[in-house]
């Protein structure tokens, strides 16, 4: 036996040419020319032309024993036994054959029987190192050993370790066939670490085809090494980059009024990578019944969306009792949004949420809450186009409004805004403008809308145009801007308005019916009206400077304006018919009334308006930086008031002063307040008794100067451990935490349907993420993490001397991390005007790496319900769970 060792290239890749040559000389020496030789001609002539490709003479040359190069290298050393025709490779081992590529602790390459030998190396204790690793295309596998045939490309692996779409498999003994079929004996499957799992699913045997699925046998469920009942006759597990279609097991719990059900089984259509399609039903032991539909989308770079429709049809009672009753309720759902990147110059998006008033509140099977607690459902599609090299922008859209108390529906089919930026005909061309004649800018806009007022039960009928109004409104305005006196700034600019309509209304007095008749006339009508304003502003500042104090100084901020404003009187619009047989009373009224944008003004306006804002900022001395800039901080946000004087007005010429006030303290916290307060008296009605606003001054009647009529006071506060942290650490930073840190609102989050799928195929990674991330959790010692979010807001009312707060009340939510994987946590307030707890949602989470356990509670109210989870995070195996779901709806 001649070895020859290599150790001064044991890092060079060596490709073994002596052995490749060998190999080639024994081949050509065994083909035997006496095979040719008895090739008879007989036998070519007789031979049919269509089996000449099959005559000896032009058999295919033989195949050579190795097809590919085999290129081999080793840290340790490599040994060529070369009589045996057999490479020893030690210490970081690596073969690639082709399109395979091995590495190893200790590689034999036997050219004999074609063979490669892989394991790892062996320490002390025996433990080895260095597993052997095999890469084929688009796939890796992790062994304890295994032998390889590279021409028949047959394997035979012991201790199999590979990760197929997030499914890590661990198999006692393999046998690769060929590239596209692998059968295993004796495996588990796991989406978590398969060395030490926290769960698996073991078989005895099972048939992988990489990339497209594995096939099993009998199959256990397995949690922390402890078997359960949980026995599968087979497993099938679709092995695809893509997303794949399949059935949606259903969820199962007790509704109050409705039973037992059976929730959101269905089917999942993944019609392609950028569209796919989840059909669902609801099924209840009371004959209710409910269907749903849901679709995702996502075209990067360009748009992405979702879309979702629900009906239900629930039963609550027995038939023929006073208490039962059926609800068919429908919801649908539409979020559109297109990527900036797509379009610079037009986009479109679309924000729907539509349906019956009574859905949100009564529906079995929606998470959202938090839209049962709202009276109002709104809907927007919109599409908005610039105009390239033009100064003109349009923006198209339909609008939704929604009140689920009255049940009316207020709809904007379609809304059309044409804009045309400022432009500035006087100016120079050089674009600098020097004087206000050469600062006038021109603006206009048109505005065309077709509105339409119905209500939930003639929605989708044809009723529901019968009332539709439509129209459409023209404004020109021209303004300008001058200095006077080198502190005030001078503005004063008009405006066109024409508003078109297509009909117009006509009242006449009937005598047979003793009452006046409005008739609507369809025809092109249009009216116009004008008027003009200017301001006057300037700013006012007031220093108060300290000694000896770390607050240096205090800047008082004022800016006051006057503004007057002028109309004309457009009564020659309006029109007078009698009201009684008599003529002795009569009504005046405009033929443009029941107009969208209403009708043209009646009487001169003459007004003076007047405002004042004011802000209040300090200078401090900085701590930490003595010999730097003091530090900047905001004292009082704003101050404003605003009130006006109508100088034509009969009555009330004076407006009430609208006052609000904002600032921040702590930071983080908010101080909003908002009041009205009227100059004007109250007196009670001489026939009726009852209060009422009088045209005389408060003061003049015995009362304060200025009466408040409303107010309104909210506040806001997020904090956590991490404030009190900074704190104590001695850390001082200027920039606030993220307000999107915390998920949950004052509602509480809403809770998701446990297969629900994503059309982002990037989504699908991140639960191994996670389960590699959340592998070896910290302990918590002594500090937990927290947070704590509350609002508080109250409301007071005082128009006609009732002196009462209408409103009050208290919300807060906060969230406990336990530990490293338990989080709790709480959404509540209370209403301290009707005295009760308001809407309360409790939330506990288990994170178990590669499992998640969730319980949301609401214990009271008519939305009382508790939703339980446990499942595997992985989507691939998102049907391994168990979730139980209760819900009390009141209809």
């Amino acid at each position: 036996m001649c070895l020859s060792s290599l150790p001064a290239k044991a890092q060079d890749k060596t490709t073994d040419t002596n052995i490749l040559t060998q190999a080639k000389d024994s081949i050509v020496q065994n083909d035997s020319i006496p095979a040719i030789k008895n090739d008879s001609i007989v036998a070519i002539q007789n031979d049919s032309i269509p089996n000449i490709a099959n005559d000896s003479i032009v058999t295919p040359k033989k195949k050579e024993a190795i097809e590919d190069i085999i290129e081999h290298s080793a840290k340790g050393y490599i040994e060529e036994d070369i009589p045996n025709k057999k490479v020893y490779l030690y210490d970081e081992a690596h073969v690639v054959y082709g399109e395979n590529e091995i590495t190893a602790g200790q590689i034999l390459i036997d050219y004999n029987t074609n063979t490669f030998q892989a394991r790892g190396i062996p320490d002390e204790k025996g433990k080895y190192s260095q597993l052997p690793v095999f890469k084929t295309t688009g796939n890796e596998t992790t062994q304890d050993s295994l032998i390889s045939n590279y021409k028949t490309k047959k394997a035979i692996i012991y201790g199999l370790e590979t990760e197929q779409n997030g499914i890590n498999t661990l198999g006692q003994k393999t046998k690769r066939v060929n590239d596209s079929t692998i059968f295993v004996r004796n495996i588990i499957f796991t989406t978590s670490d398969p060395r030490h799992p926290d769960y698996y699913l073991k078989t005895t045997k099972a048939k992988v085809v990489p990339g497209k699925k594995i096939i099993t046998g009998a199959t256990n469920l397995v949690i922390a090494d402890v078997p359960t009942p949980a026995i599968f006759p087979f497993a099938y597990f679709p092995l695809t980059k893509n997303r794949t279609s399949g059935i949606i097991f259903p969820t199962y719990g007790e509704s109050f009024n409705q039973g037992f059900f059976l929730q959101n089984g269905g089917y999942y259509l993944a019609l392609n990578d950028y569209f796919d399609l989840k059909l669902t039903a609801d099924i209840y032991s009371n004959s209710s019944w409910g269907i749903n539909a849901a679709s995702s989308y996502r075209v990067r770079y360009k748009f992405s969306g979702n879309f979702s429709f629900n009906y239900d049809n629930l039963i609550s009672g027995i038939e023929g009792f006073s208490s039962y009753s059926v609800a068919k309720n429908f919801n649908l759902r539409w979020s559109h949004s297109q990527d900036s990147k797509a379009s610079p110059n037009s986009r479109f998006s679309a924000s729907v949420n539509l349906g019956s008033s009574q859905y949100f509140r009564q529906s079995v099977n929606e998470t959202n809450n938090g839209l049962g607690l709202t009276n109002t459902l709104s809907s927007s599609v919109s599409y908005y186009q610039d105009f390239v090299g033009t100064p003109f922008n349009m923006s198209l859209s339909a609008n939704h409004r929604q009140n689920t108390n009255t049940k009316d529906v207020y709809l904007t089919l379609p809304s059309l805004q044409l804009n045309m930026d400022r432009q500035y005909p006087f100016a120079p061309k050089n674009g600098t403008k020097k004087n206000a004649f050469q600062r006038i800018g021109l603006t206009y806009s048109l505005k065309a809308d077709n509105q339409v007022t119905t209500t939930e039960d003639e929605f989708f009928s044809s009723k529901m145009f019968d009332k539709a109004k439509n129209g459409a409104q023209h404004n020109v305005s021209m303004s300008t801007n001058m200095k006077l006196f080198k502190y005030f700034s001078l503005s004063p600019s008009m405006s066109y308005r024409e508003v078109w309509y297509l009909d117009k209304i006509h009242k006449e007095y009937d005598p047979i019916e003793n009452k006046v008749v409005t008739d609507t006339i369809s025809g092109f009508n249009a009216f116009r009206d004008y008027s003009a304003s200017t301001s006057l502003s300037t700013t006012i500042y007031g220093m108060f400077k300290f000694k000896n104090s770390n607050l240096k100084a205090i800047r008082h901020t004022m800016r006051p304006s006057v503004s007057y404003s002028y109309r004309p009187d457009f009564g020659f619009y309006y029109e007078e018919v009698q009201k009684n047989a008599a003529a002795t009373t009569f009504e005046t009224y405009s033929k443009f009334d029941n107009g969208i944008y209403g009708g043209p003004s009646r009487g001169v306006s003459n007004s003076l308006g007047f405002s004042l804002a004011n802000t209040l900022e300090g200078k401090v001395a900085n701590k930490d930086d003595l010999e730097g800039e003091d530090k900047k901080i905001t004292i009082l946000n704003s101050l404003n008031m605003s009130t006006s004087y109508n100088f034509t007005a009969e009555s009330f010429k004076l407006s009430p002063v609208n006052l609000t006030a904002g600032t921040t303290i702590l930071k983080k916290m908010n101080l909003n307040f908002g009041a009205s307060l009227d100059p004007y008296a109250l007196k009670p009605n001489a026939t009726t008794g009852k209060i009422e606003r009088v045209d005389a001054l408060s003061y003049k009647n015995g009362g304060p100067l200025l009466r408040m009529t409303r107010a309104n006071f909210t506040t806001g506060y997020s904090f956590s451990n991490k404030d009190f942290e900074k704190k104590k650490e001695g850390v001082t930073t200027e920039e606030e935490e993220d307000p999107t840190a915390y998920d949950q609102d004052l509602f509480g989050a809403d809770q998701q349907n446990t297969n629900d799928f994503s059309v982002n195929p990037e989504d699908e990674t991140n639960t191994q993420k996670e389960t590699e991330e959340t592998t070896d959790l910290p302990q918590y010692i002594s500090a937990m993490p927290w947070n704590l979010r509350f609002s508080f807001s109250t409301n007071y009312t005082n128009s006609l001397g009732e002196k009462k707060i209408s409103s009050a009340s208290l919300m807060f939510s906060g969230d406990v991390e336990l530990s490293p994987g338990w989080k709790v946590g709480a959404s509540s307030g209370y209403d301290f005007i009707n005295g009760g707890i308001t809407y309360t949602n409790l939330r506990f989470t288990r994170d178990l790496r590669s499992w998640s356990m969730n319980f949301n509670w609401v214990p009271i109210g008519n939305y009382s319900s508790y939703y339980f989870f446990i499942g595997v995070k992985s989507s691939v195996l998102s049907d391994l769970k168990w979730d139980k779901r209760n819900v009390n709806r009141d209809f």
